[in-house]
């Protein structure tokens, strides 16, 4: 395989997983602005709870979509939920930092916590999960 052979697969497969990402926050950041502006709740739990349901929208998604993964369910699910386990602790160690430590609006905090879940994420399914 070519290195730009090799730059356009990680690219596509990055293109998707961006995508499947949109599709999970939609869902993550869904529930966090409802659990926090319409139903009192503080934005680091509301935040977890959103990663949660992202998490389960996301690994359907990444499975058939980004990594085209053929390793099987029962092998692939607990490697992901370990994955999504590292990113849980990085979502609510950053959150804590910016909105309780900072002093910062949950917003933002979650947007510069996404990309660097993000980043983990992509990295890690791809060297791991599903490879």
């Amino acid at each position: 395989m070519t290195a730009l052979s090799s730059f356009h697969r990680l690219s596509r497969q990055f293109a998707a997983f961006f995508g499947v990402g949109l599709a999970a926050a939609v869902v993550h950041y869904g529930l966090l602005i409802l659990l926090v502006e319409g139903g009192g709740s503080h934005p680091v739990p509301a935040t977890l709870a959103g990663y949660v349901a992202g998490g389960l929208v996301s690994y359907g998604l990444n499975r058939r979509h980004t990594y085209r993964s053929s390793r099987p369910h029962r092998e692939a699910t607990w490697r992901f939920a370990l994955v999504a386990f590292v990113g849980f602790l990085l979502t609510w160690v950053s959150m804590h930092i910016l909105v309780e430590w900072v002093g910062g609006p949950y917003l933002p905090a979650q947007i510069v916590t996404t990309g660097i879940v993000m980043i983990w994420s992509f990295l890690a399914h791809k060297a791991w999960t599903f490879a």
